[in-house]
């Protein structure tokens, strides 16, 4: 039983078992560790857990959220990656407007916090509601309590050109406006072969202008790579390297059909590369063999559930199949999503010591998280989300999955 329940809190003890691991946090910070409770300071009960960082997914869609609540399955089933998209989720995303968004990520966010991940890299889609979709977003992740980067995935493949400055103009008008603390912005694509040159040239520019990266899919199916010879180039990294599309920091999901030596270009040019097992298996494109030669690969769920303990259990699986060295690299896929953060954030994330951003996630044993911390708030406490009423969010979430649904079916 924990010893209080305030969530705002100016100062909080971590009691644990060994006095030597306590912690004491001070506004957003890991003050100290392993000193005394100072008198008077209110305490958590962590004793029989084990504190940690909060975990980092380091790629996923929010819109996605209302996915496990029943989708009708596509018909007639995809034969290959292209039809995955175009017969599940650009008919989903196209489908989306701001109430079953704002649901989407309300239930993906607080399920996110109960699994203890306390920051999320979203890439978001929705083509019939694009100004505005960002605060949508950022609104459920301010207002849960959860950290997060988020963006449009600017595209042109329902309206040419006109689609694509859309979504570039969400990315610009979400960075000059927003004033969330725990939420900042990116520029997004969405994968290189939905775009023309001149999209990505402009995406880079942006990136330039308002100091911050690229967010994109790269290299998810050999389609992608296809696209990108019929294009003159490559491949799709060699695309967006040569139009001038990533700056250092930028993110670049899955990267399957990578070689050796186009992840090592990958880290010369200071970005990250972001791998999703739980998806790539679902998608059936491959496993992303090449992305050993590099530590600057995070783990994310591209949509998946925020459960990033099973997605390492899923990485662990796949790479064990594959011999030692990929298995020492996939096990330092979670811990390099706290690099990403730290970079974005330019603070320290994990691992855990004094000075770090008090995001932090109290797991007794296997078991789910007791007590989530995000920015020195109490989020979760005891298994229960604190910020809001998970049992409201999840009614909102199947009545507006009902109406999603029926919506998809007119696609």
């Amino acid at each position: 039983m924990a010893l209080i329940a305030p969530s705002n809190l100016d100062r909080l003890y971590l009691e644990t078992d060994d006095p030597a691991r306590s912690i004491l946090i001070e506004g957003e910070s890991v003050h100290r560790m392993g000193d005394p409770c100072p008198e008077s300071t209110p305490r958590l009960d962590c004793k029989g857990a084990a504190v940690n960082a909060g975990y980092v997914n380091a790629h996923t869609h929010l819109y996605s959220g209302l996915a496990g609540l029943g989708m009708p399955p596509p018909s007639p089933p995809p034969e290959n990656f292209l039809q995955i998209l175009e017969r599940i989720w650009w008919r989903l995303d196209r489908a989306l407007d701001a109430a079953s968004l704002r649901a989407a990520a309300r239930l993906y966010v607080a399920e996110a916090l109960l699994h203890g991940t306390t920051a999320l890299v979203d890439h978001h889609e929705s083509p019939d509601f694009i100004e505005g979709s960002l605060d949508v977003l950022a609104d459920a992740c301010q207002e849960l309590g959860t950290r997060a980067l988020v963006c449009y995935g600017a595209t042109e493949r329902n309206r040419g050109k006109a689609e694509a400055n859309e979504g570039l103009a969400e990315c610009r008008r979400f960075l000059r406006s927003n004033r969330r603390p725990l939420v900042r912005g990116l520029v997004g694509l969405h994968a290189s072969f939905t775009v023309s040159d001149q999209t990505i040239r402009a995406a880079g520019d942006m990136c330039r202008e308002l100091g911050t990266v690229l967010h994109v899919h790269v290299a998810e199916d050999a389609a992608d790579v296809e696209d990108a010879h019929r294009r003159g180039y490559a491949g799709p990294l060699e695309r967006l390297m040569e139009l001038e599309g990533l700056v250092p920091g930028s993110i670049m999901a899955h990267g399957v059909h990578l070689k050796q030596e186009q992840v090592e270009a990958v880290v010369s040019g200071g970005a990250w590369l972001v791998q999703n097992p739980r998806s790539n298996r679902g998608n059936r494109v491959g496993y992303p063999a090449a992305l050993w030669a590099s530590d600057r690969v995070a783990l994310g769920t591209d949509g998946y559930p925020a459960d990033m303990l099973a997605e390492q259990a899923e990485l662990a699986r796949l790479a064990k199949e594959r011999g030692e060295v990929e298995r020492a690299a996939a096990a330092k896929r979670l811990a390099a999503g706290w690099a990403l953060a730290s970079e974005r954030w330019r603070r320290s994330f994990g691992p855990l010591v004094e000075g770090a951003i008090a995001d932090l996630v109290v797991t007794p044993g296997t078991s789910p998280p007791r007590h989530v911390i995000v920015d020195g708030r109490v989020v979760v406490e005891d298994g229960v989300l604190q910020t809001a009423d998970i049992t409201e969010i999840r009614d909102e979430a199947h009545r507006e999955a009902e109406r999603l649904w029926q919506r998809m079916a007119g696609w």
